[in-house]
């Protein structure tokens, strides 16, 4: 079993069009490194140059803002999904 990781349809370009990809258990942090060695494109989408998470992308664990839990320290297991959400904003 694994983690399994929800790609937003505008990041889905990155990863070939799937909606989903899959990681192994462990915390947000390594979680994204494996998700940026496996989908490249992903390097600098997720994660701000002082390492922490860029201010307008959401990251869930089963339905909990990672901001909210241990940032990117926060540990996932198998069979958890994680969710990215990017902030979206515009209207009058």
């Amino acid at each position: 079993m694994a983690v399994t990781i929800r790609i937003p349809t505008t990041l889905r370009i990155l990863t070939s069009g799937e909606a989903e990809v899959s990681a192994k258990e462990g915390t947000i942090a390594q979680i994204i490194d494996e998700i940026c060695e496996n989908y490249p494109d992903f390097q600098g989408r997720l994660i701000d140059e002082d390492g922490k998470l860029l201010r307008f992308v959401n990251m869930y664990v089963e339905d909990e803002d990672v901001r909210f839990l241990q940032e990117l320290e926060t540990s996932v297991i198998d069979g958890q999904t994680i969710s990215i959400i990017p902030a979206v904003a515009g209207g009058r």
